[in-house]
């Protein structure tokens, strides 16, 4: 019986401590997989980097139809505009050559998200609801927004509030195409069209507005003065950055073209291209004017 009793304990030990062992196993493996995840995390944060030091050029999406940010100079077909000689700056920077994809302002954000292309410039404005999906440099361009209208009128809109019912021209994605929804009025939505589609179309009734960026829509009526509009002078909203789009784990990547863009920063790069495209008017830096935020929209 002593032998019996001696060996179901015997047997009870051994079978805690195989429990105990398999717990440890457990602890193991799963400490094993945070590594891993950790590493594989890591590896992706580089990896887009690492392709483009490999390969020694960086891919970046833009319109090349918005002037003056991305754009053909007349009788040309080189790209010019201070989204794009911001980034060829970027890229001297960052020892690779840039390469140029021409894509709709509504294609960009796919086309960075599958892989396409490595990143995106296009006065894209940086928002909370974006972060959720991508990765932003730091901001190279501030401004706010405006809008243009009839000048004879003013289109019939003395406050934003007076959109409502009213036929805004602009991108299906856009966030000022979300400000004009927002007050109610009815977006009519273009493919990868000019500066001067736009601005037909509001002259001629077809629509009533474009909501942009103050920078833009100023350059843009200077240059087609045929145009019988004006920038409201009464209307000043939505402050806004603007920054390089990115993939959400391009982190390392997102490093460096910070860095690149600090040192143009300090050198005066940023502001002497700025006041080459923008008539002698510095979007490097933050406005100094009373802007209204708006409220109550996802951006």
């Amino acid at each position: 019986m002593r032998n019996y009793r001696f060996l179901f304990l015997f047997s009870l030990a051994f079978l805690l401590v195989l429990s105990a062992c398999g717990g440890s196993s457990s602890e193991s493996t799963e400490a094993s997989n945070e590594e891993k995840s950790e590493e594989q995390n890591k590896e992706t944060k580089q990896k887009n980097w690492e392709k483009v030091q490999e390969q020694g050029e960086i891919v970046v999406g833009t319109s090349g139809t918005l002037y003056a940010t991305s754009f053909h100079p007349e009788d040309s077909d080189q790209l010019s505009g201070y989204d794009v000689e911001v980034m060829r700056e970027v890229a001297k920077k960052l020892g690779v050559e840039v390469k140029f994809q021409e894509i709709g302002i509504d294609g960009l954000f796919s086309a960075v998200k599958s892989g396409r292309i490595d990143a995106a410039i296009n006065d894209i404005e940086i928002t909370e609801k974006r972060k959720d999906t991508y990765s932003f440099s730091e901001p190279y361009k501030y401004s706010y927004t405006t809008m243009i209208v009839r000048e004879e009128d003013l289109s019939g809109i003395e406050t934003l509030e007076d959109l409502e019912g009213k036929k805004a021209g602009g991108g299906a994605t856009t966030v000022f195409s979300d400000i004009a929804r927002h007050f109610g009025a009815e977006v009519v939505t273009y493919g990868n069209a000019t500066n001067d589609v736009y601005l037909r179309d509001v002259d001629n009734g077809r629509t009533d507005t474009v909501i942009n960026d103050y920078y833009l829509q100023s350059i843009a009526l200077k240059a087609m003065p045929q145009f019988d509009l004006v920038l409201h002078p009464d209307i000043r909203f939505h402050p806004t950055e603007q920054g390089i789009l990115l993939g959400k784990e391009d982190q390392t990547l997102q490093k460096k073209i910070n860095e690149a863009l600090a040192e143009l920063r300090e050198d005066g790069t940023l502001t002497k291209i700025s006041k080459e495209f923008f008539v002698g008017k510095d979007a490097s830096k933050k406005p100094d004017k009373e802007i209204r935020e708006i409220e109550g929209v996802d951006f």
